[in-house]
């Protein structure tokens, strides 16, 4: 004969587990759409780069409108582009790592820079703008995540 109280403990355990399997399935519903979001997301930022690349015709640095807010545009390097063509920012973190003995790693960059590299906010816009300078071919981007000059 079963224990009534095992039962009850097995009725009550199989009803949070259903709970539970409920709770999983609607979070793993909410992280495929997520994740479907930000596959639009980067399409639709790879045809803006496109398009910006096709615009890009000064060697100057252009505003550009994101969010409506002004921000300064990254040209891709031409074998005639001066370091110039870069805003100042940009500059410096270029200078940083030709400086370098070797590759180094965003928060090697951002130590030298003055960065709060303890700060992960302060440190991941340093991070864009040193993948950014990799995507435009001013620096290039080892597979370990360090970055260094182009040969």
């Amino acid at each position: 004969m079963l224990d009534p109280e095992l039962l009850e403990r097995i009725t009550a355990r199989r009803a949070e587990l259903d709970e539970l399997e409920e709770q999983l399935a609607m979070q793993l519903a909410e992280v495929r759409a997520e994740r479907d979001e930000l596959a639009v997301a980067e399409r639709v930022l790879e045809r803006m780069s496109e398009q910006l690349a096709v615009e890009r015709s000064s060697v100057a640095p252009a505003l550009g409108q994101v969010g409506g807010q002004a921000v300064m545009l990254v040209p891709h390097r031409t074998p005639s582009m001066e370091e110039a063509a870069l805003p100042p920012e940009y500059q410096r973190i270029l200078a940083v790592v030709r400086q370098a003995a070797g590759p180094l790693m965003a928060r090697q960059v951002g130590e030298v820079l003055g960065v709060d590299i303890s700060v992960r906010a302060k440190l991941e816009p340093l991070r864009g703008k040193l993948v950014r300078l990799a995507d435009r071919s001013w620096l290039r981007k080892l597979p370990d995540g360090r970055f260094t000059t182009r040969l």
